[in-house]
């Protein structure tokens, strides 16, 4: 066999997980990495706008409550795959509005609490909202149900 229907053959096998693979894993990943933040927020939300107030942040305790809902609705949206492409939204603003307040001043790197983890959850927001939740998700599940309603 030659190389080139190798290559051929792999991209074919390859191409047909690309609607179920990276939605998934980001989805998950994505999940994870809000949980333990909103799970932090949620047990003191009262602290966390005390902390938005320290630093300027207009209305403090209105955009504690935001972010902190924000967040805790993302993990269960993110996790069961439903509303991604609207709930990915919201979320790039909280990373966005985290990365000008606490990590910009930082640089880049992770290790120093640079705008890194953030950027990289906002990329991977995006290519949700591009490509939405994916075959496993809620989402599909009632794509399909309702595509299927409106043939009949």
């Amino acid at each position: 066999m030659s190389v080139k229907k190798i290559y051929l053959s792999y991209t074919d096998k390859v191409e047909k997980l690309k609607d179920v693979v990276p939605p998934l894993l980001f989805r998950l990943i994505l999940a994870y990495g809000f949980y333990k933040p909103a799970m932090a927020k949620l047990s003191d939300v009262h602290a966390i706008g005390d902390w938005f107030a320290g630093m300027s942040i207009p209305a403090p305790y209105f955009q504690a409550y935001l972010a902190t809902a924000t967040e805790c609705l993302g993990v269960l949206l993110l996790t069961v795959g439903l509303g991604v492409r609207i709930i990915s939204i919201p979320l790039i603003i909280t990373m966005l509005v985290a990365i000008k307040t606490v990590h910009w001043g930082n640089g880049f790197e992770a290790g120093e609490n640079g705008f890194e983890i953030p950027l990289y959850y906002i990329l991977m927001l995006i290519s949700l909202i591009c490509t939405g939740a994916g075959k496993i998700s809620l989402d599909y599940l009632l794509e399909t149900k309702f595509s299927k309603n409106n043939l009949k």
